[in-house]
């Protein structure tokens, strides 16, 4: 098992960007880069493969809405000959509220999209010949009657330093899953809970490895949480610190009907608690849905406790098939974030 952390903003990029190069240190093996509707990522991630060496660098996640296909394939390239071949693609749909309301571009056919994306991805980065795709959301050369009639199909001028890049896909829905196991190198879930993760998951990732070429291995999957290792009781509080954002993912990221998160949360056994949760935060009413998150959900989305309870936690990630344990650590006392990948490392 892997060890994976989410840059974190607080405090400012370069500050976060030098504690990567100490997680680097201590054994961290890969850093994803957040974009939702902040600075873009692939800036940021230039940005720390210049100042790492061996850690990997991924992004978690990049639209598929907000770039073409090509130049997703071409960011991902020059990101992996930047890092000398350290990069990740992570890939996911985003939702309406950020495609439609802050880039103006029609939330449609995220399934279909996606395949034909990671397609186009695969093929520029393996410039066997010029660029040609014929796709229900794609077709490239553009037909002459919907351009100017003088496209033509183009290899990337670059040599990609690797051929085939790590495509991971994050995903939460039956169908998007099924397809992510179907066709990805690995799985970025949110709000992973290990011990019913099969109850949840487990028919979609059969179906979809049933379709899998084996060329591709073993699917991926980077989960987690929160990480605070400590004998006291506080320890364990630091579970809270996770009840304002599943709150905000639960209650407020979609509306009645469409909110991913909100689903997730039905399937894991949490009906009652979802609606609740939703009604008082579109109500405006957060503190009051925050309080409605169970605290159940919140001990089994985290890695709070004793050293021995944190190792019991990682042993039931590593049987749901996680292999980039996903940590988010929270240092106290003397402890840094370095200090608590090193601790991990000893543990897993």
């Amino acid at each position: 098992m892997k060890i994976s952390t989410m840059l974190s903003y607080s405090g400012g990029f370069k500050q976060a960007a030098n504690q990567v190069v100490e997680m680097e240190k201590a054994g961290l093996d890969l850093v994803w880069v957040a974009e939702a509707y902040g600075f873009d990522s692939p800036s940021l991630m230039g940005y720390l493969a210049a100042l790492t060496s061996k850690v990997e660098i991924g992004a978690a996640i990049l639209p598929i809405y907000t770039r073409t296909p090509t130049l997703i394939a071409m960011t991902a390239a020059g990101i992996d000959a930047l890092s000398d071949g350290r990069f990740n693609l992570g890939l996911g749909a985003s939702g309406p509220q950020v495609i439609e309301g802050f880039h103006g571009v029609p939330y449609t056919n995220p399934l279909g999209r996606t395949r034909e994306i990671v397609e186009i991805c695969r093929d520029v980065w393996k410039r066997e010949a010029p660029l040609v795709h014929q796709g229900k959301n794609f077709t490239l050369p553009l037909p002459p009657e919907q351009g100017t009639g003088l496209g033509k199909p183009l290899k990337i001028i670059a040599h990609p330093l690797r051929s085939e890049i790590p495509v991971w896909i994050a995903s939460l829905g039956e169908k998007n899953v099924q397809l992510t196991a179907e066709i990805a190198d690995g799985w970025i879930p949110i709000l992973f809970i290990p011990e019913r993760a099969n109850d949840v998951w487990g028919a979609p990732i059969a179906a979809g490895k049933a379709k899998r070429d084996p060329s591709l291995g073993e699917m991926m999957i980077t989960a987690g949480g929160l990480l605070a290792i400590g004998e006291d009781a506080d320890t364990i509080g630091f579970r809270e610190l996770q009840r304002s954002m599943v709150a905000l993912y639960v209650g407020g990221m979609g509306a009645k009907g469409k909110n991913f998160y909100n689903e997730l949360a039905i399937r894991y056994g949490y009906e009652k608690e979802a609606e609740v949760i939703q009604d008082l935060y579109l109500a405006g009413k957060k503190k009051e849905a925050e309080a409605a998150v169970p605290s159940e959900f919140l001990e089994l989305t985290t890695l709070c406790g004793p050293r021995g309870y944190v190792k019991e936690r990682i042993a039931a990630f590593k049987a749901a098939g996680v292999t980039h344990l996903q940590v988010h650590p929270i240092p106290q006392g003397g402890q840094t974030a370095a200090s608590l990948i090193e601790t991990v490392k000893d543990l897993l």
